[in-house]
């Protein structure tokens, strides 16, 4: 193939075109004609006009971001040793090239030109934001500690791309042939899919890997300590010196070393004390302080709450099990033993009753209703055969459309997340609007010998979760690129509209419509579904302290400075962690576990000094969804009227005004902390 794929921007991309061979050229060719347009705004004789600006050089970036995109995206959903050589020699070129662009002290000036009185109020916005992002990309810099700045950025980019790959390798690289014996307990479909992977490779046995249909329900079931201790210690210490002999060179811990230490020297340059104050400069917590006080506010609520946990499971673990000293390759089994017993029912037996496909079909129905579209399936070029493709629609017009990629596979990202491929944009050049489009990646069990897939409860919400993140970013109304969508949105909000659609997945209505047996085709039952909501809050507050402390040990880490991080010292990191689990865990951790060397949200994911972003937007969406709690219909189905409300005040507006305005607007008060105790059951 020539380069064309990547080049065309028609439509949609051309995923079942591009090719490793083509990215290097296609690439260079976007980046020399993006500079050619930034030299051309530059001019001194060019006007200080928003709208003259994004003719050519909006036009331009945009189409290397969406050409980048694509590249981005299929290294994180296919990825081969030919993709990832062609990517990382791109890599430096389009860091290069966006740094120089956030610094250019030209266009900061363009910028500062522009009278914002003359334009609407949409974007009056944007323009702010630009001018915030001109200053924090280091525009205001000069000289050396210009020069300096783009060297960070350049590495940064360079170590959290090979901490995501040595993560990935790691994994990929891990098996382990288990037994009949060794597979006592484990639920009958990950037994065929296990068995099913070690026939492929011409094995005798049952082939475990760390991937997470996999690891979690081998961490689950599994009878065996041996087994589950075996593949605990390969799932915690992934990426790490901790690893087995061939493994360990994926061993991340210098490139966490100097990470932090960057971060740090860029923060300084940028006139921070450290990079968490660096990071809430476009955040809606204001400092770092705030931060941890709010945590650790959490953290004292919920652990009264984990402490009974605890001693629950030691109890059953003692009396029932018969497991005198749990270690930490027993908590979820005995968790889940006890919740059988309390609740009468396990995740087996649960999912049974969500096949994918009917799950899907539930959630456009509650989706449709709720926000007053249509969900219909499409076509576009793909990547893998299990990609689907979707358009919503209002009134017969398109919104936006999405691509759903639910399975895991060799070569994937682990994890589940949405990104977009491109925004809503009236565009300056042809004057048309350009309707978003969306990826949504999860990472489920396939189906075996032609069954669909079975989904958890959990992975049902993680598709409720993502799928929220999708809407935010489709159903907007902005039509400013900058402003729209999930574009802008402050990091620690962008959580609200994805934790929100977890709620739906609790409801009884909603569930009547996402479940099917997958033997009987009977809905899921009023009894069982009783226990589900009984068991809703089961270890919530263990959850929470889990959640505390990596969100403690994320803001503390970036809240360093220089003298804290001694690059002799490679395990002030480990250090820090240990110190807070101390305080705030109440379940001891191995020595030798090292969670931070595959925390790829903090290390190669955007959530540096944000990973708190989960329970500070989770306080958002549970008192966002107890408004609809409040004006739910008599049979407990939510009401319309409320989801146009929230779609409107919070979905439609992007980034278009702060987020607190939006949810403001929405509730009629700020938020509120009890919510969320309240729907995590503890409430004093």
């Amino acid at each position: 193939m020539t380069t064309v794929a990547l080049l065309n921007f028609d439509n949609l991309p051309l995923f079942d075109q591009i090719t490793p061979a083509q990215v290097g050229a296609s690439i260079d060719q976007l980046i020399s004609k993006a500079k050619s347009a930034l030299d051309q705004v530059t001019q001194d004789t060019y006007p200080a006009d928003w709208t003259k600006i994004a003719e050519v050089l909006d036009v331009s970036t945009e189409r290397l971001g969406r050409a980048w995109g694509a590249v981005n995206h299929l290294n994180s959903v296919a990825d081969n040793p030919e993709l990832r050589a062609a990517y990382n020699e791109a890599l430096p070129k389009i860091t290069e090239f966006w740094t120089e662009m956030g610094s250019n002290d030209a266009l900061y000036k363009k910028y500062k030109s522009i009278d914002a009185k003359s334009l609407a109020p949409v974007q009056a916005e944007a323009l702010r934001k630009a001018l915030k992002g001109f200053k924090l990309s280091g525009a205001e810099l000069s000289g050396v500690e210009k020069e300096r700045f783009a060297q960070i950025q350049s590495r940064l980019s360079e170590l959290s791309q090979k901490f995501s790959e040595n993560v990935l390798d790691a994994t990929d690289s891990w098996s382990y042939l288990a037994s009949e014996e060794e597979m006592s307990g484990i639920p009958e479909d990950v037994k065929a899919s296990t068995l099913n992977a070690a026939e492929q490779k011409s094995l005798k046995g049952y082939l475990l890997s760390l991937k997470m249909p996999c690891y979690f329900p081998v961490m689950q079931y599994a009878h065996s300590r041996s087994l589950r201790e075996r593949i605990y210690k390969a799932f915690v210490t992934r990426a790490s010196d901790q690893s087995d002999e061939n493994s360990r060179q994926y061993d991340n811990t210098s490139i966490i070393v100097e990470t932090l230490q960057l971060r740090t020297e860029e923060a300084k340059l940028l006139g921070f004390n450290n990079y968490a104050e660096l990071s809430l400069a476009t955040k809606m917590a204001e400092t770092p302080a705030q931060v941890i006080e709010f945590l650790y506010t959490l953290a004292h609520r919920a652990k009264p709450y984990a402490l009974r946990d605890v001693e629950e499971l030691r109890t059953f673990a003692k009396d029932v099990l018969h497991i005198e000293n749990p270690n930490s390759w027993d908590w979820t089994y005995i968790s889940e033993k006890l919740k059988e017993e309390r609740y009468s029912f396990s995740d087996q037996e649960l999912k049974a009753y969500f096949p994918a496909p009917k799950v899907l079909s539930g959630l456009f129905k509650i989706v449709e209703k709720l926000f007053e579209v249509n969900i219909k399936r499409d076509s576009a070029p793909i990547w893998h055969p299990t990609v689907d493709f979707y358009r919503i629609e209002r009134a017969g017009a398109l919104v936006g459309q999405f691509y759903l990629d639910p399975g895991a596979r060799s070569g994937k990202r682990g994890g589940a997340w949405m990104d977009d491929v491109r925004a809503r944009w009236l565009r300056p050049d042809n004057h048309h609007l350009q309707t978003p489009v969306a990826h949504l990646v999860c990472n489920f069990a396939e189906g075996i010998n032609g069954a669909p897939p079975l989904l958890t409860h959990d992975d049902v919400i993680t598709l409720f979760h993502e799928f929220g993140h999708g809407l935010h970013h489709l159903l907007t109304q902005i039509d400013e690129r900058d402003v729209s969508g999930i574009s802008g949105v402050e990091w620690d909000a962008v959580e609200l509209p994805s934790q929100f659609m977890e709620n739906f997945c609790w409801e009884w209505s909603v569930l009547q419509d996402l479940t099917q047996h997958v033997q009987t085709g009977d809905k899921l039952p009023r009894a069982l579904f009783d226990k589900l909501i009984a068991a809703k809050n089961f270890q919530s507050g263990m959850q929470t302290l889990r959640q505390v402390e990596f969100s403690l040990f994320d803001i503390k880490l970036h809240c360093q400075t220089s003298k804290d991080q001694k690059s002799e010292d490679k395990s002030s990191f480990l250090t820090l962690l240990n110190d807070i689990r101390a305080e705030i865990a109440v379940l001891p951790v191995p020595e030798w576990s090292r969670t931070p060397h595959s925390f790829s949200h903090i290390f190669a994911g955007g959530y540096a000094a944000g990973y708190y972003s989960y329970k500070w937007a989770e306080i958002l969406s549970a008192d966002a969804y107890a408004a609809f709690e409040e004006t739910a219909l008599a049979n407990g189905e939510p009401n319309v009227e409320t989801g146009r409300k929230y779609r409107i005040n919070i979905l439609e507006v992007g980034s278009s005004r702060p987020a607190i305005e939006s949810f403001i607007a929405f509730r009629g008060r700020e938020p509120e902390l009890d919510a969320l105790m309240r729907h995590q059951g503890m409430m004093q």
